[in-house]
């Protein structure tokens, strides 16, 4: 038989056409009298139908079929009986199935292949192949392919060019480990998998190809979490004598076209623009989730006054009170225990909390409270009408930096609990002038905040003539993230093309003048000869995917993922080699 129609094209036809379906069997149901077997194929299901006064041939061949057989179907469409039409795709209609070709046979599967597939992840990925037949997993593939030609045909509108950099390189500082390979022809030395192509498109902003992009494959020996992967794709793009707003509004021209193309909506341009230290201020965190309100405020004037001893220390210490404030809640003892865990379990020393709105002093700290009017001027962004002004701030005391970054998350705990999140809602936005460095949690050192290829800003720059730390941590960039609904979707900078600063940034970071020569010469060579002004992004194609389908694992948009700990059940990967492999290399294996 030759397939003529897949189910989709089949259930699109008119009732009553003729077709030959090829696919799996999905599902059976024997009634004795008749049989009803569900085809499955990449673009859909179907009932069909075996009636002996139809076909009695077909009948037979029924009775011998089982889950995940191939098989090819001849028959045609009828009308189902009213009352069993289903409200999904081809649920008007039955397939009656004439001829039958059994194509293949299947062993039976160790879980069956459902939308709620029952199996555990280690088990879904080791059988990868019976996983991927899953109707889910075809509609993540698929988005996944949706959004990669929209974002093709985008940017070959906005003159790019499509450029593949090589895989085989030399290690770079980015902020990872690199997976290394040994060379055979080269005894000794060792090639890098790219982290990113980031040096060699700016290579090719030297070469005069002003706008490049790639689908880029890179990896990262890292610790792996939900949204992580040892190796993943982006969107890597660079484009010479641009500005900061002209990169946006391409990235921002691209998000729409694949928003528009995978899910048919309409995105809000411009996206918002926060500097890195008013994300922090207002939100704990550079990658604020923008779907609810509920900012943090610095509370610290507002205790003014109070005769709490605890807090009148702190603050003579330099320490500062920040809030959060949540309309229409009023907390039980048990709820308060457990808020006040969690600020704890954030790295808090408590939990202060005063209750508005009630006609009784209410909350841990109410009684401290010098004036409450102040406290009720400073909820009335998130009041709600509906709450009649009642509700309750949420505050820890302690460094300023501490604080923040433990309200940011206790932030989104409470938008989480108390369903504060707008569901429906892209929070996009752009996070910009990140400081140029940070200080190594280990070492203590100073490092790149991002790579060490990024341009500090203009206002900046007599500061990297400082050896002192405090001074070097000060620096911004010219950087900037794309955040959305509380993810970093994309990082991007201006790239440094002077070369002496290039040495400068590399300098700060500890390397010796023949420690770059060793590693960068050939890169900061090119920059001797032309190299233009230029910027660029990689937004990442697996979280970009995770935002389109809505779910939280990166392994549900990847078609052969690797576990937590970095091993592909399906192929035994990583593995060992045989002795020969070793000698080859000039290796020997650890005993």
């Amino acid at each position: 038989m030759k397939r003529t129609h897949t189910i989709e094209q089949l259930i699109a036809a008119p009732i009553g056409a003729e077709a030959t379906l090829m696919g799996w069997v999905a599902g059976r149901r024997d009634l004795g009298q008749l049989i009803f077997i569900t085809l499955r194929d990449r673009w859909g299901e179907l009932q069909c139908a075996f009636d002996p006064t139809e076909s009695h041939e077909a009948m037979l061949a029924a009775e011998k079929l089982r889950s995940e057989f191939v098989v090819a179907f001849n028959g045609m469409t009828r009308p189902r009986p009213e009352k069993e039409v289903r409200d999904y795709p081809g649920g008007d209609r039955e397939f009656v199935v004439k001829h039958v070709e059994l194509i293949a046979t299947a062993e039976t599967p160790p879980f069956v292949v459902e939308e709620e597939v029952k199996a555990s992840e280690e088990m879904r990925l080791k059988y990868r192949y019976l996983d991927l037949r899953r109707r889910q997993m075809v509609k993540h593939l698929t988005m996944r392919h949706q959004a990669v030609t929209a974002i093709r045909g985008y940017l070959n509108t906005q003159g790019f060019l499509e450029i593949e950099t090589p895989l085989l390189a030399r290690s770079t500082p980015e902020g990872a480990r690199d997976y290394v390979v040994p060379s055979r022809v080269h005894p000794g030395k060792f090639y890098a998998l790219p982290q990113s192509p980031q040096l060699f498109k700016q290579i090719l902003m030297c070469s005069g190809i002003d706008k490049y992009y790639q689908i880029a494959r890179c990896l990262r020996d890292e610790d792996l979490r939900g949204n992580r992967q040892p190796e993943h794709t982006q969107l890597d793009l660079e484009m010479s004598f641009a500005t900061r707003d002209e990169l946006f509004t391409l990235i921002e021209g691209t998000m729409a076209a694949v928003w528009k193309a995978c899910l048919g909506a309409k995105l809000q341009l411009p996206f918002r623009r926060i500097p890195y230290d008013e994300a922090i201020a207002r939100f704990g965190s550079d990658k604020p989730d923008l779907r609810f309100k509920n900012e943090i405020a610095d509370l610290t004037a507002l205790w003014d006054g109070t005769d709490a001893n605890f807090i009148n220390d702190g603050v003579a210490q330099g320490h500062r009170v920040h809030g959060v404030y949540v309309s229409g809640v009023s907390l039980s003892r048990k709820h308060l225990d457990r808020w006040t865990d969690s600020a704890k379990a954030l790295g808090a020393g408590g939990l202060m909390t005063v209750e508005l709105g009630s006609d009784k002093q209410a909350g841990s700290v109410a009684r401290f409270v010098p004036e409450m009017a102040k406290f009720e001027a400073a909820a009335a962004p998130d009041l709600k009408k509906s709450d009649e002004g009642k509700g309750t701030w949420f505050m820890v005391l302690g460094p300023a930096a501490k604080n923040l970054k433990i309200m940011g998350q206790l932030r989104l705990q409470l938008g989480k609990h108390y369903e504060l999140i707008n569901e429906s809602f892209w929070g996009w936005a752009w996070i910009v002038d990140f400081p140029l460095y940070e200080q190594d949690e280990d070492s203590g050192e100073v490092a790149p905040a991002h790579h060490a290829f990024t341009h500090p800003l203009a206002a900046d720059l007599d500061k990297l003539l400082s050896d002192d730390p405090a001074e070097l941590l000060s620096i911004h960039a010219d950087n900037y993230d794309l955040v959305l609904n509380g993810e970093e979707m994309a990082s991007g900078s201006l790239r440094i093309s002077d070369p002496e600063l290039q040495r400068k940034v590399l300098k700060k970071i500890g390397m010796t003048d023949e420690q770059i020569e060793a590693r960068f010469g050939w890169f900061l060579e090119a920059f001797k000869y032309g190299a233009p002004p230029h910027r660029g992004i990689a937004p990442g194609i697996d979280r970009m995917v995770m935002k389109l389908v809505g779910t939280d694992s990166i392994r549900d948009v990847i078609a052969f993922p690797k576990t937590a700990t970095a091993s592909c059940p399906l192929t035994g990967a990583p593995a060992g080699i045989d002795e020969a492999q070793w000698t080859e290399l000039n290796l020997k294996p650890l005993k």
